[in-house]
């Protein structure tokens, strides 16, 4: 079941440097958000912040709240490497284990669950999770090959069919399709709309084009200079946003007057 993340008042760091600032928003449950805004205004700094992966780059704090389904995911109780595996991530740089086959890569995940039932269909679940990823044509004679051994682009999907596989409540998406060819995005596109009936997607993207294909909702970031945190300057329904947007920057922005 997918899960709403509800972001209050929330500031990133590193170390002294703030560098997202005042977010207050909320992804609902089977939607797909995407943040926009030019290279350097927090995106994807807020977007590992959601599955606490910033916090892992030393001297990196976040204060404030993220609320999944109401319960902070930042609590003193916590388990941060739980969190990582109710919200999936796939960056913007492939990154399969070089010493897995693609078979092993796809299901790395899985091995980690306790499920008996999920663990019996590793085979229909890896055959699925390609074939939603677009890679399945390419690489179903050669699933004992080291995943490293793929193409930048096939790498790439591999990780998404990796993140699908153990069906997460949240997908994060850091510019998925950035190595992709036009056919294979179209097909990342089609499958987060599909896997949104599931889960709560959020995908960072500079293609304003795919932003306004696949997501429901839109969150707009900028800077007012270089060094100064970036802000959430306006978010809506992705259609309000591209075409009746009520800030100028976001108008500027999306009508790509800058960015």
């Amino acid at each position: 079941m997918s899960k709403q993340i509800d972001i209050r008042d929330l500031n990133v760091y590193y170390g002294d440097f703030l560098a997202v600032e005042g977010v207050n928003l909320t992804i609902k449950a089977n939607s797909v958000m995407a943040f926009i805004g030019p290279s350097g205004c927090g995106k994807s700094t807020l977007l590992r912040s959601i599955n606490r992966m910033h916090e892992v780059i030393p001297g990196a704090i976040t204060k404030g709240q993220i609320l999944l389904d109401g319960e902070d995911i930042y609590g003193p109780n916590v388990d941060p490497v739980l969190v990582r595996r109710t919200i999936g991530m796939v960056f913007q740089r492939p990154n399969p284990f070089p010493t897995m086959s693609i078979y092993e890569n796809v299901i790395a995940g899985l091995k980690l669950e306790k499920d008996k039932s999920r663990k019996e269909s590793m085979d229909d679940i890896v055959e699925s999770s390609l074939r939603g990823a677009n890679l399945w044509a390419e690489v179903k004679d050669r699933l004992k090959r080291p995943g490293a051994s793929l193409s930048g682009g096939q790498q790439q999907r591999l990780c998404i069919a990796r993140a699908i596989a153990v069906q997460p409540q949240v997908l994060l998406m850091d510019e998925p399709c950035s190595a992709l060819d036009p056919i294979s995005t179209l097909a990342i596109e089609d499958l987060i709309r599909e896997l949104k009936d599931r889960y709560t997607i959020i995908i960072v993207t500079h293609n304003m084009q795919q932003a306004g294909r696949v997501s429901d909702n839109t969150a707009f970031f900028n800077i007012s200079a270089v060094g100064q945190p970036g802000i959430m300057i306006e978010t809506g329904p992705t259609s309000e946003i591209f075409t009746k947007p009520q800030n100028q920057q976001t108008e500027d922005y999306v009508s790509g007057r800058f960015g």
